[in-house]
């Protein structure tokens, strides 16, 4: 016979057994590293088209990417082949005592991007914010950069409104937050190393960088967000603060509404599937208008959709009644159709205004996300945490339709079903991860 006193034992063990687990929040997964110097050669390097070009002598010294001033003392950059937006860079820099070195963010021929100084001098900052003028000082970096010696520095550059993160040494030394809406800034461009010129340091001294990475990362980069399962994301505790909040938190159609066929839309394990049959759009019952909107769309083959913005009510056509985002099958539609296509109709593209222009656009049947700011006349699109365009619509060629002075101001957002008679799938787009912060 088992005592009171074991037989309580056994009780309490049971219970905890079955207690549900307290939920933790996961970040979403991090994308992968990219490696951008391979130690031997200047493959994926250039030194022309990032704004401040020069002539400073790079070569590759002990497996380093080594810069100097350029025989007369010309300084100059080498950047990225590639632009970015949202990223991590991070690298090891050594610099000769004294140097001018640093490293260059969002770099285009017009507009203004940002430098991240490693000014190595007596009166020099290391790690403050500089772009044509000095954005934020940062007079106690120095004294944590070690002399004669590698120093490790990460940068995480993301927003519309660029919010450039430094640590070195893995210590977070600036964060520094470019004011909504300041004007001039480029939405995307070059990352680029530098030797400064013009200064009396001797000509031999060098600065080195190895170890370089980058990885892409979203626009909106803030923890509004946590991973679920199979893909999904959650609005995270601080997402919920911040107003986040999804378009497809019921299992049903409930909160939407269609034009044309209402037959044959899908929302099943938080994915909402657009038929390929016929045409017409489903949209939110809730107008927006000031609002940033993040999600992910794959598509068929041959699929050709859209997202509408502000998009009017009781309209024959939201793509002029509002705002449209192409969607569209770039890789195989001119091809198929034998047609050529408008450049602001490839996927990204403000449809009757704006080209995307180049872009990361991942092949059919991957996932890519999307995410806007649509806040009064400004409107800023990136794809894959590339920025296509920041612009004021009220600015933009409309051709023979609407100005967008003249369209909604809010609206419901929406996507295109749009007759694809060549997609042999039963549906043409997929769309998830969908969540909208009003501001």
């Amino acid at each position: 016979m088992r005592s009171p006193l074991l037989i309580a034992v056994l009780l309490l063990a049971a219970c905890t057994s079955h207690a549900p687990a307290p939920r933790t929040e996961q970040a979403p997964q991090e994308p992968a590293w990219r490696t951008l110097f391979d130690g031997r050669t200047l493959d994926g390097w250039v030194t022309k088209g990032g704004h401040y070009d020069g002539n400073a002598s790079w070569t590759i010294e002990d497996g380093a990417l080594t810069g100097r001033v350029g025989a007369a003392g010309e300084g100059g950059l080498i950047y990225t082949a590639e632009p970015y937006s949202a990223f991590d860079f991070s690298t090891d820099v050594r610099m000769d005592f004294p140097f001018d070195s640093g490293l260059f963010l969002r770099m285009a021929p017009e507009g203004r991007g940002a430098q991240v100084t490693l000014d190595h001098r007596s009166d020099g900052e290391i790690c403050a914010i500089y772009s044509d003028g000095f954005l934020a000082h940062n007079e106690l970096a120095k004294l944590k950069f070690k002399k004669d010696d590698w120093n490790h520095v990460d940068v995480r550059c993301t927003g519309f409104d660029m919010r450039i993160v430094v640590k070195l040494n893995g210590e977070q030394v600036m964060d520094y937050q470019v004011p909504r809406g300041t004007p001039g800034f480029t939405p995307r461009g070059l990352i680029g190393l530098q030797v400064h010129g013009d200064r009396d340091d001797p000509k031999s001294n060098k600065v080195q960088f190895k170890n370089i990475r980058v990885r892409e990362r979203p626009i909106f980069d803030d923890p509004a967000f946590a991973s679920g399962r199979d893909g999904l994301l959650e609005i995270s505790s601080e997402g919920a603060k911040q107003g986040w909040r999804s378009l497809l938190s019921k299992s049903d159609l409930s909160d939407w509404e269609m034009t044309g066929p209402a037959d044959g839309y899908v929302i099943e394990k938080g994915v909402l599937a657009v038929p390929a049959k016929d045409s017409g759009d489903i949209h939110t019952k809730e107008d927006f208008r000031d609002f940033k909107l993040r999600l992910d769309f794959k598509i068929a083959r041959m699929a050709n959709s859209g997202l509408y913005l502000r998009s009017g009510r009781n309209s024959e056509n939201p793509s002029f009644a509002g705002a449209e985002v192409q969607i569209l099958d770039d890789f195989n539609w001119e091809a198929e159709t034998r047609s050529t296509l408008l450049p602001y109709q490839f996927t990204g593209g403000l449809y009757g205004s704006v080209p995307a222009g180049w872009k990361r656009y991942r092949p059919i049947g991957e996932w890519n996300t999307c995410e806007v700011l649509y806040l009064g006349s400004r409107l800023a699109v990136a794809l894959n945490g590339l920025v296509l365009y920041d612009v004021d619509v009220n600015a933009v060629p409309v051709g023979e339709h609407p100005p967008f002075s003249d369209r909604p101001k809010s609206g419901f957002i929406g996507f295109q079903r749009y007759g694809a008679p060549l997609v042999t799938d039963p549906y043409a787009a997929w769309f998830r991860n969908i969540f909208v912060q009003t501001l």
